[in-house]
């Protein structure tokens, strides 16, 4: 008899990896309805084990998206394990700034919200010891730090832009944050929230950005911080960001309420 031997899979970082997860997980929602292919898929993941690890029934949708719940929790801690805080994400020169770079939101470019710098505070809450907010101003004189480094997007495009701002880390030892915690939570100006792992925030090129490519954030990139994390991809880095929190119960975020994965990196 004839084997069949699979050809090579190309070798994807974890980044891609996690879009290509993603994109399934939407193919699998957009699919699940058709009878005939609700049949197909009910074979195909019961190959794949996934009937194993749900305990569940495959016959409908709410069994399917909790089972795709319980794939992606495992696909978190699969991640988090893999994490090296210590790893630094490839870095690049200027000539290759993505220019311009692209704009992108849950809403149109029209809709960008417009922050009052004056006004402005950023709160910090949760598992610190100084809760005391902080102006633009206090931020901008803490040390700063630059990189050139690329967004890679969920939905399969990628950019590489030059941002600069305060090591994360440096300003959660300013506020004494309990580095214990599990978790760091972000609201937004423009209602967008998220939350990312300690060993995440802690990693050396995980930045409030305040500049973009040698120049004050525009409104469009996130006016006036957001979070720069070359290790996330694109959904993870929220913008105008005016509140952060730590602590030990997982805040989820916009998208991830949604389906999105969580820990949503490398």
């Amino acid at each position: 008899m004839k084997l069949f031997r699979r050809p090579p899979l190309p070798a994807l970082s974890a980044l891609d990896a996690e879009a290509a997860l993603t994109e399934a997980r939407r193919e699998i929602g957009r699919r699940i309805e058709a009878p005939a292919r609700r049949a197909f898929l009910q074979r195909s993941l019961t190959l794949g084990g996934l009937s194993m690890l749900s305990g569940c029934s495959l016959s409908d949708s709410a069994s399917v998206e909790a089972a795709l719940g319980r794939v992606s929790r495992f696909n978190d801690g699969v991640q988090g394990w893999l994490f090296d805080p210590t790893r630094l994400a490839p870095t690049y020169p200027a000539s290759m700034i993505t220019r311009p770079f692209p704009f992108n939101a849950y809403y149109g470019e029209d809709e960008v919200r417009v922050v009052d710098a004056d006004r402005w505070r950023l709160d910090v809450g949760g598992l610190v010891a100084d809760r005391r907010p902080w102006t633009l101003a206090a931020l901008r004189a803490l040390p700063q730090h630059e990189q050139i480094t690329r967004h890679i997007c969920v939905e399969g495009w990628s950019a590489i832009g030059r941002w600069g701002g305060v090591r994360f880390s440096d300003f959660l030892a300013r506020v004494g944050a309990d580095t214990t915690a599990k978790y760091v939570g972000f609201r937004c100006a423009d209602d967008y929230h998220t939350s990312i792992d300690m060993p995440t925030a802690l990693h050396p090129q995980t930045l409030l950005a305040l500049d973009w490519d040698g120049a004050p954030l525009p409104p469009r990139y996130g006016f006036p911080v957001k979070l720069r994390m070359p290790t996330k991809l694109g959904y993870k880095n929220p913008k105008h960001i005016q509140a952060l929190f730590v602590t030990n119960t997982n805040p989820g975020g916009y998208w991830e309420d949604q389906g999105y994965n969580w820990f949503g990196g490398s």
